[in-house]
């Protein structure tokens, strides 16, 4: 496609976020003279179909008072780059308790579902394995839905919204009647549940300004995701042999509950909002200052956001390479750790004979090799830094900046499904399938924040529609595989099923090696990237002839007459 067709949709749509990424864009305000502004302004409401009032600031005819764009002052206190590291910390905090109540319900009845089943007496093999699947229907369409109107609508609001309802279902789920109505409560409980793993790349772009410190709030989040699923079984296996299988719904309710309080003091994030937040405060105490914030300059029709916001994750999967490729293999990756859910009551409850709530601890050395990811990832970005301060061209290059993690994380992860696969024996003790968790947590966690940090990087301002894409589609993968979980280990064995998967996992750990190889080729003709390229250099262009009219604007005030009196 030819690179002229995609700016004219989402290089608008970049405006507001690059204004304030872009240190050379950091200034108080931006005047231009009343002809080019309104050509701008009614180029822009030909481009998007409005009317021109709703997207000139008030009093913008006036000779006098010019539009004035609004934008971040080098230090500005309000700007999140420049917020506090232990209000950052705060946030970054605050994200990691909301991702664990998220992801803890998605596993949440793994080991509850034979005592559910047996309450409602649904015996049919595919159905039981619907309480997961219908959670992560929800995971499919939450993102595409919550992730581009966070871009449109700012973080806070949105975040606390959908915990609450995320909150109110869950609850639903604790007192369901029926089977389809659990099912049912499930399926909210899920799309609520998406809103973190769509939004919180956002929010740590919006904070993070260096790709350093980002990457690494990142991986910690990451690493926190693997914890709600790993809890999850231990809570309901030992819940549903003891006090009954609702409870482990209460016990999530609980820690929601708990979790909600701290989520209502999550700051508003997005800089758009906040500075369209300081252009209102200026117009409400003066009425005729001609002050407008740059996201007053987007059209908010629905038609605009029907068509370029929501369908921004689509199109960038399907017209992406490095976002689709991306997806595929993340889509695999995250179906095989859901399909461990249904696998690991095969292996250590049918096999080996242990109860629920002992075979739950199977997914404790998961998370072991998850914890153990965060010194490699803090010493290879330490590593990283030195070359590039040494001067190494290699070091220069973005795709060496995440990529390697990838590129150990993958053959970590497929031999950890032989190990498992071809330990998980009767004459062999339990201890030893359980321990291919480590590598399988380690390859897992490498895999995901080597390339969700590479996708955050590479698209910058459209990180949380990038986010969005791998989240819709690695959960539509997971919500079918895992219904053929059972049958495919009934008819190919313990080690047949795990060997399929993990030589599945072998053919795919060459992507980030292709990423490494051609990856800066293929950002070179991406169309979103091509779109923020020309952006930022038109954006400089307008800032610097910005500085030649204020210095123009000086000197004619320098040479007035009335100047020259004054010295006299």
């Amino acid at each position: 496609m030819p690179a002229h067709s995609e700016p004219a949709e989402d290089v608008t749509d970049s405006l507001p976020y690059l204004q304030r990424n872009r240190s050379y864009l950091s200034e108080t305000v931006r005047r231009r003279g009343e002809g080019e502004a309104r050509e701008r302004y009614e180029a822009r409401a030909e481009e998007q179909g409005l009317d021109e009032k709703k997207i000139v600031g008030p009093n913008s005819s006036s000779d006098e008072d010019d539009p004035t764009i609004i934008s971040w002052d080098d230090g500005d206190p309000e700007n999140p780059y420049n917020w506090s590291h232990t209000k950052k910390l705060l946030i970054l905090c605050l994200t990691m308790m909301q991702v664990i109540n998220s992801t803890m319900g998605s596993a949440l009845p793994s080991n509850a579902i034979p005592f559910i089943t047996a309450e409602w007496g649904i015996t049919n093999e595919q159905q039981q394995v619907l309480p997961i699947s219908v959670f992560l229907i929800g995971y499919v369409f939450g993102p595409v839905v919550w992730a581009p109107l966070s871009e449109h609508l700012g973080r806070r609001m949105l975040t606390i919204i959908t915990f609450v309802m995320f909150t109110i279902w869950t609850m639903a789920c604790a007192l369901a009647p029926n089977w389809p109505a659990f099912l049912f409560f499930r399926l909210f409980t899920g799309v609520f549940a998406s809103s973190p793993i769509a939004i919180v790349a956002g929010i740590l772009a919006d904070i993070y300004g260096d790709t350093e410190t980002r990457g690494r709030a990142m991986a910690a989040f990451m690493v926190t995701t693997t914890f709600g699923p790993l809890f999850a079984p231990i809570v309901s296996g030992f819940c549903s042999t003891t006090i009954g299988w609702r409870w482990s719904f209460w016990v999530a309710l609980i820690y929601a509950g708990l979790t909600l309080v701290p989520i209502l003091l999550l700051p508003e994030t997005y800089a758009p909002v906040l500075l369209l937040r300081r252009a209102q405060k200026i117009r409400k105490l003066d009425p005729s200052a001609a002050v407008i914030a740059p996201c007053e300059m987007e059209s908010t029709d629905f038609k605009h956001i029907a068509t370029v916001v929501l369908t921004r994750p689509v199109r960038m999967i399907i017209f992406e390479p490095i976002v689709s490729c991306t997806c595929a293999y993340l889509a695999l990756v995250y179906t095989i750790f859901y399909m461990s859910f249904q696998a690991f009551p095969i292996i250590f409850q049918k096999l080996y004979g242990l109860s629920p709530g002992a075979a739950g601890l199977a997914y404790l050395p998961i998370g072991a090799g998850a914890l153990l990811v965060v010194p490699i990832f803090i010493g290879w970005e330490q590593g990283h830094l030195r070359a590039q301060r040494s001067g190494h061209t290699w070091a220069k290059r973005e795709e060496f900046r995440r990529l390697p993690l990838a590129c150990v994380g993958g053959p970590l992860f497929f031999i950890s499904l032989f190990w498992l696969g071809w330990s998980s024996r009767e004459d062999v003790s339990f201890v030893a399938p359980m321990l291919a968790g480590i590598p399988f947590g380690m390859g897992f966690m490498l895999i995901f924040i080597a390339l969700l940090n590479y996708l955050t990087d590479a698209y910058e301002i459209f990180a949380a529609s990038a986010n969005a894409a791998a989240s819709t589609s690695r959960s539509l993968l997971a919500v079918v595989l895992p219904l053929a979980t059972t049958r495919m280990f009934n008819k190919l064995g313990i080690a047949g099923a795990c060997s399929l998967l993990g030589g599945f996992s072998a053919i795919m750990c060459i992507i980030p090696f292709i990423f490494i190889w051609k990856g800066e080729q293929i950002r070179a003709g991406s169309r979103f990237c091509i779109a923020l390229r020309e952006r930022k250099v038109e954006m400089q262009r307008k800032v610097e002839e910005q500085k030649q009219r204020e210095e123009a604007r000086r000197v004619r005030l320098r040479d007035s007459p009335g100047a020259r009196k004054e010295e006299v």
